[in-house]
């Protein structure tokens, strides 16, 4: 469990959705927000979706990157915001169905440095399966 140090850490982390462009034009939504912990989601849209009939790994990556930064949100200070260093995405299965949902947990708060883990799943008629993990390193920047 984290203890957060902003106590508007909740708005903090729901703004970052709203506040990036690309991410509203992917239509990707907070679900849930609490320290260390964020849960998003993309209802799926042609758009989305691959000339083979996935759901783009674009969008997967996209959504595990941003929730992550998201979680990170919620243990870092009110006069600071993160940048991810480095991200690892495992594709684990073909993407299909309605919706994505993503799960990302802070592994590791320090001073300079996040760690977060992002899980994402496909929603096929009320069924969720997972279909990429990754691991998101964020690094924690003073605001000017």
């Amino acid at each position: 469990m984290f203890e957060p140090r902003n106590p508007a850490y909740a708005d903090a982390a729901r703004a970052i959705f709203g506040n990036a462009g690309f991410i509203t034009d992917i239509g990707i939504e907070p679900q849930a927000v609490e320290p260390g912990l964020v849960l998003s989601r993309v209802l799926i849209q042609p758009r989305h979706m691959q000339h083979d009939g996935v759901i783009h790994a674009g969008v997967q990556m996209t959504m595990a990157d941003h929730t992550a930064g998201a979680a990170a949100f919620t243990v870092i200070g009110a006069d600071e915001f993160v940048l991810t260093t480095s991200f690892t995405t495992n594709l684990l299965k073909a993407a299909l169905g309605t919706e994505l949902r993503c799960r990302s947990t802070v592994l590791q708060a320090g001073r300079r440095l996040v760690v977060c883990e992002s899980e994402v799943f496909a929603v096929r008629d009320d069924v969720e399966t997972r279909v990429s993990k990754a691991v998101v390193s964020l690094a924690v920047l003073q605001r000017r």
